[in-house]
C-alpha cells in the first residue's frame, strides 16, 4: 500500500472543492490541501498530473475528479455510495432555484455587482447569479448531445448584461431554455459527456441542481449581508434532499 499523502487541489469559490473537503474530513481523511490559485507551482502540480480543471484528489501519480463522491469513494477505497432524489424531484428543485435565483439577482444594488469575492479577486458578487445561470447551461448543452466544459462555469457577463437586471434576465432566459427541455421529454437513462467524464444524467442533474442550490445560498448571503431582505428566501422547495455542503463559505478562504 502506498504511503504517499492524499493531496487535494482545489480553488477558492470552487462549490465542488468544498464539497469534497468535507467528505474528507468527515470520513477522518487527512490530505494535504493544495490552493491552485494560489502559486504557480500549485497549479502545475496539478497540470502534471494531466488534470486541468478543480477539484482533484491525487495520491502519487495517481488521481481522480472530485465533482462525483461516488467516484472519490471508490478511489480512496471507502464503502460508500450517494443516495439521489428521483430525476423528476431533481427537476422541480432546479426550476425553482432558478426561480428564486433570478429575484435575488434583480435586488442586488448595483454598487455591489463589482465587489470581489474573497479568495478570487477575478470573481464579483455579480459573477455568482450569472455563474448559476451558466451551470444549467452546461447540463443542458450536455442533455443535447453536446458537452459540458469546465468553460461554462468560467463565463462572465459582459458589456450591457453585466448588471443586476443583466444577469437575472439571463437566469430567466435559462429558465425558459430548461423547461422547454422538461417539456420536450427527459431520458434519465441517458449518458450525458462532462469534463469529468461520461456521467449519468441522474448525477449530472443532480450535481446540477445541488451546485446551483449553493450558489444561491451564497446569493442570499449577500443579500443579507448587504442589510436587505430577501425578495425570495430559499427553503425545503429548494434544498430539501439535495447533497449540499454544510458551510455556505469555505473557511480555508474566509
Amino acid at each position: 500500500m502506498t504511503t504517499e499523502p492524499l493531496r487535494l487541489f482545489w480553488q477558492p469559490g470552487c462549490t465542488s472543492c468544498l464539497k469534497a473537503k468535507e467528505f474528507l474530513s468527515r470520513h477522518g481523511i487527512a490530505y494535504e490541501s493544495i490552493n491552485v490559485r494560489a502559486s504557480a507551482e500549485a497549479m502545475a502540480a496539478l497540470e502534471a498530473l494531466g488534470a486541468r480543471s478543480v477539484p482533484v484528489i491525487a495520491r502519487g501519480g495517481a488521481f481522480c475528479f472530485a465533482q462525483e463522491l461516488d467516484d472519490v469513494a471508490r478511489f480512496l477505497g471507502l464503502d460508500w455510495k450517494a443516495e439521489r432524489l428521483p430525476v423528476a424531484t431533481l427537476i422541480e428543485r432546479v426550476q425553482s432555484l432558478l426561480r428564486v435565483s433570478e429575484r435575488l439577482a434583480r435586488q442586488m444594488p448595483n454598487a455591489a455587482f463589482e465587489t470581489p469575492i474573497q479568495g478570487r479577486p477575478d470573481r464579483t458578487f455579480g459573477d455568482i447569479p450569472f455563474h448559476i445561470a451558466m451551470i444549467v447551461e452546461g447540463f443542458l448543452d450536455a442533455a443535447k448531445g453536446d458537452a459540458l466544459t469546465f468553460q461554462h462555469f468560467e463565463r462572465r457577463a459582459e458589456g450591457a448584461s453585466r448588471t443586476p437586471d443583466g444577469v437575472a434576465h439571463s437566469i430567466s432566459e435559462t429558465a425558459a431554455r430548461f423547461a422547454a427541455w422538461r417539456a420536450h421529454g427527459v431520458a434519465p437513462e441517458q449518458s450525458l459527456r462532462t469534463y469529468y467524464g461520461t456521467q449519468p444524467l441522474p448525477g449530472v442533474l443532480e450535481r446540477t441542481a445541488w451546485h446551483v442550490a449553493q450558489h444561491a445560498r451564497q446569493l442570499e448571503h449577500i443579500i443579507r449581508g448587504l442589510g436587505l431582505a430577501p425578495a425570495a428566501a430559499l427553503g425545503a422547495p429548494e434544498l430539501a434532499g439535495l447533497p449540499l455542503p454544510e458551510g455556505v463559505w469555505d473557511k480555508e478562504v474566509g
